[in-house]
């Protein structure tokens, strides 16, 4: 653990009360709150032995700086991130299952939490970022993933390409997405240990990074658009692997 942070919005907050309610220190609900959703929650949470607290909205406004928070703050312990030493248990854990979505150069907290909600929606082994070259994964992260950082390690690693070529080692094959590529992701594979690899909007891959990928493919949309969102896109690309894979367990 690493310290506290206040988590906002309903589904985050339900999310860690249902996968990790032992890293809540206490709930904070607005007293000007008519929202039965949230009696829930405050019942759960006391249940669970977690304090709960009624505070005018203002102080939730204060607390959450700028965050939507819907009503509802949680203080909670908040979990330090994997490194590139995780790598390799997470990879052999998830066998020919493995999953990983990799994101070079995403700087937005909501785009990486948008992309960790998909990730935990597509059932992904983790979630693999550079240390110097990502979003933190701070309150806007999190709500925007909507339970998703509490169900997929987010690993943030020193060096990108070397923590590709470690995949690779690990029998991961390496496929990125690139708007040039020949290849439809419809075209390509996606079954056995895969890591996607997803560019920041516009910018795309470093030219290093998109050397360390086995194959690139491309998303196809039509002429008019010049390129999606990276948070959709990841999404098209790991449902698609999901698709590949069969149906969810």
């Amino acid at each position: 653990m690493s310290g506290s942070d206040w988590i906002g919005g309903i589904h985050a907050v339900a999310a860690l009360l249902d996968k990790d309610p032992a890293a809540l220190l206490e709930l904070m609900i607005a007293r000007e709150a008519r929202n039965p959703r949230l009696d829930e929650l405050a019942a759960q949470a006391r249940a669970a032995g977690i304090a709960v607290q009624r505070a005018p909205r203002a102080t939730l406004d204060r607390l959450a700086a700028g965050l939507r928070h819907q009503d509802v703050l949680a203080n909670a312990r908040v979990r330090a991130a994997a490194d590139e030493r995780d790598l390799p248990a997470l990879v052999s854990a998830a066998g020919a299952q493995a999953l990983l979505l990799v994101l070079d150069g995403v700087t937005d907290p909501h785009n990486l939490g948008a992309c960790l909600r998909s990730a935990a929606a597509a059932g992904a082994t983790a979630v693999v970022v550079p240390k110097d070259r990502s979003a933190p994964l701070n309150a806007a992260a999190r709500k925007a993933a909507a339970g998703g950082a509490e169900a997929v390690p987010l690993v943030r690693v020193t060096n990108l390409a070397r923590a590709m070529e470690q995949l690779r080692r690990d029998g991961v094959w390496i496929v990125g997405l690139a708007g040039e590529a020949e290849q439809s992701l419809y075209q390509r594979e996606l079954t056995g240990p895969l890591a996607l690899v997803l560019g920041a909007e516009g910018e795309g891959m470093r030219r290093l990074t998109r050397e360390h990928c086995d194959f690139l493919v491309r998303i196809p949309i039509d002429a008019a658009m010049e390129s999606l969102n990276v948070s959709v896109a990841a999404g098209i690309c790991l449902f698609e692997a999901r698709r590949q894979r069969g149906p969810a367990a």
